[in-house]
């Protein structure tokens, strides 16, 4: 079934109408909130990937 052009673009700005676009103020916490995160996350593994090498590390010096 076609639908026309003309009542394809109707349809989409009907569509469109209904987005509910952020404040300002929600896009800059949201975003201070996934740095923090990603900087949390990264701390995270570099303790993690420290405490694997130290382990490693006394694993194979009382091997090697």
């Amino acid at each position: 079934m076609a639908t026309s052009p003309f009542k394809f673009v109707n349809e989409v700005r009907s569509e469109i109408s209904k987005v509910v676009w952020p404040t300002r103020r929600e896009v800059m916490l949201t975003t201070v909130m996934v740095f923090v995160m990603a900087t949390l996350t990264a701390i995270f593994f570099a303790l993690v990937d420290v405490l694997i090498r130290f382990g490693l590390q006394g694993i194979l010096g009382a091997f090697g």
